[in-house]
């Protein structure tokens, strides 16, 4: 199957930011004590679920992979930029990064105890969020959990430079209701979702939606 183009300018676009970013990403990350808060949740319930392994997918650098290892997960990160990859590597050098698709998971049916998708989904057009979800319950095991994270609205960015350099990549604002829909159409059920609010660091409404795939 021919990869759609779209899929190319974010792998480019991040390769050429990848070293920036993982200068300026991790910092926020470790200022979002709401954010890690629904992380661990999230990992407390995978332990308990019988600690099957769990899939950050769109890793990035690595760091909310390693997180996770913290809290006593059995995780691996997924990113399609090769460059993201290799920085994830050098960094955690104890962990596991390998070049993918959330659209198209490398295991097999039903392994997974937990999925996280860290303000990745939001390169994906609406319309595609369906069978995304769909592959995300393909994957999970019964009683996974997912936990996604993305910016709130209802339109599409295009931005032309991030983190000092240019990208050719769209960012698309998702309203929570919807996107909880589309988990629920997709056999995913929402048990728990964080909304913050813009502010002194945030300059936009930012989500969290926790769901699971019934036992």
């Amino acid at each position: 199957m021919t990869e759609p183009s779209r899929l190319d300018a974010v792998r480019e676009s991040y390769d050429t930011v990848a070293e920036d970013y993982a200068k300026l990403v991790p910092p926020r990350f470790a200022a979002d004590p709401l954010g890690r808060g629904m992380l661990g949740a999230f990992a407390e319930l995978v332990r308990a679920g019988g600690g099957q392994p769990v899939a950050d997918l769109g890793c990035g650098p690595g760091h909310v992979t390693a997180h996770l290892a913290s809290l006593g997960v059995s995780v691996s990160g997924v990113d399609l930029s090769p460059k993201m990859v290799e920085v994830a590597r050098r960094t955690y050098p104890n962990l596991r990064f390998d070049v993918g698709s959330m659209t198209a998971l490398a295991v097999p049916d039903g392994t997974l105890g937990g999925i996280v998708a860290w303000w990745s989904v939001h390169h994906l057009p609406p319309e595609e969020l369906p069978a995304v979800f769909a592959e995300f319950h393909r994957a999970l095991a019964p009683g996974g959990h997912l936990l996604v994270g993305f910016h709130v609205g209802a339109e599409r960015l295009r931005p032309t430079h991030a983190y000092g350099h240019p990208v050719s990549y769209d960012t698309h604002l998702l309203p929570p209701d919807h996107v909880a829909e589309v988990l629920s159409r997709a056999g995913l059920g929402v048990v728990a979702r964080l909304v913050q609010e813009p502010g002194e660091r945030l300059k936009r409404q930012q989500a969290c939606l926790l769901a699971r795939r019934p036992s």
